[in-house]
């Protein structure tokens, strides 16, 4: 099994030189940092906020009593950030440094994402220009009896190393940004939902107070 492995490295090696090598790295480092990403954003829960929503309108309402069963259903990692509000946390700096603690947990493994994206287009491009490099020397050394299939042969291989590249770096890129959505969507949700805790919709609870007409009528 080692062997047959050690033998499928020297082959790529061959192929494309140590550049496919490293981008085969980044590769597999980065298909793993994406797999645990979803593993941990499943887990967490993001994007599935029913029933904190549900208690953020109860509490909106002024309807106490239904936003706190909502919150006991709620399995959402805002659900405490949540309840510190709603049990009477008014600082909303704090609240927020609360929430940012807990995107940062998520959001961490974004930069090294970002880093690969970024990086393996030129990792390619640097392993082509190795690669015509090698070509155009061995046109070179051959003189006068030049074999155009040796060159095309050297030119399609050197090419190789960027189309790797890419191939690296757009699928990277793509979960990168899906990611990223799903955690800008959740600190909107976050923010809204705090801000409607600590300055709830109070005119609905009193009617009458805001009513010209009622007070006359009492008078």
């Amino acid at each position: 099994m080692i062997e047959a492995f050690q033998e499928i490295i020297l082959r790529i090696a061959d192929l494309g030189g140590p550049v496919v090598l490293v981008l085969g790295a980044l590769s597999v480092l980065v298909l793993t940092v994406m797999l645990y990403k979803m593993w941990q954003f499943s887990v967490a829960g993001v994007g599935r906020h029913k029933a904190l929503h549900a208690a953020v309108i109860a509490w909106d309402r002024g309807d106490r009593a239904a936003a706190r069963q909502h919150m006991e259903r709620s399995r959402s990692y805002l659900r405490p950030v949540v309840a510190m509000a709603i049990d009477g946390q008014t600082d909303a700096a704090r609240l927020e440094a609360e929430a940012e603690m807990r995107f940062a947990r998520l959001e961490r493994g974004f930069r090294l994402l970002d880093s690969v994206a970024q990086l393996a287009p030129l990792l390619g491009l640097f392993g082509t220009v190795l690669g015509m490099i090698s070509a155009f020397q061995a046109l070179q050394a051959a003189g006068a009896q030049v074999d155009p299939s040796v060159l095309a042969g050297g030119i399609w291989v050197a090419l190789l190393t960027t189309a790797v590249g890419l191939g690296v770096a757009m699928p990277t890129a793509l979960m990168l940004s899906w990611f990223e959505s799903r955690m800008d969507a959740d600190r909107i949700l976050a923010q809204g939902a705090l801000r409607t805790i600590l300055a709830p919709d109070v005119a609905r609870d009193a009617p009458a107070l805001s009513d010209p007409s009622s007070a006359s009528l009492h008078a």
